[in-house]
């Protein structure tokens, strides 16, 4: 059996996703109270918002929404995206850079749509000129 692990080689480690994180997060971000920067409809949004903020090195963390616990919908439920007080304006920043903000009637995260959206709208359009040709050629008769 050999005495280190063959997939490590030299300074080359294995990082787990832990760690990987760990070396995002600027600790100048990191310092007082937990402060909520915006409220998710749901865990997968609040994912989504969490790795934007760590990507700018914000650490985040969530919390359901007082008052909203749904059991049988683990995911379901809107979440609150905590984030320390040295960070919150940073935070801001960047949901605001990146059209994330908060819908004054309930208080939800509300995002537009994509831009990357945008670049697939012209092949999808695409996609249904063809496929109306090609239905109007077989209606017409195509030969077999």
């Amino acid at each position: 059996m050999p005495l280190t692990y063959a997939g490590r080689v030299g300074a080359e480690a294995i990082v787990s996703p832990r760690q990987e994180r760990a070396r995002k997060i600027r600790p100048e971000y990191s310092r007082g109270e937990l402060r909520r920067v915006v409220t998710a409809r749901h865990q997968a949004e609040a994912e989504f918002i969490q790795m934007l903020l760590l990507e700018e090195g914000i650490p985040s963390t969530l919390r359901r929404t007082a008052g909203f616990d749904v059991p049988d919908f683990l995911a379901a439920g809107p979440r609150d995206v905590l984030v320390a007080e040295s960070g919150l304006g940073v935070a801001r920043e960047v949901l605001l850079e990146s059209e994330i903000t908060e819908d004054p009637q309930n208080g939800a995260a509300r995002k537009p749509s994509s831009p990357r959206l945008l670049y697939w709208r012209p092949f999808v359009w695409g996609l249904g000129l063809i496929a109306a040709a090609v239905i109007v050629w077989l209606a017409a008769g195509a030969p077999h």
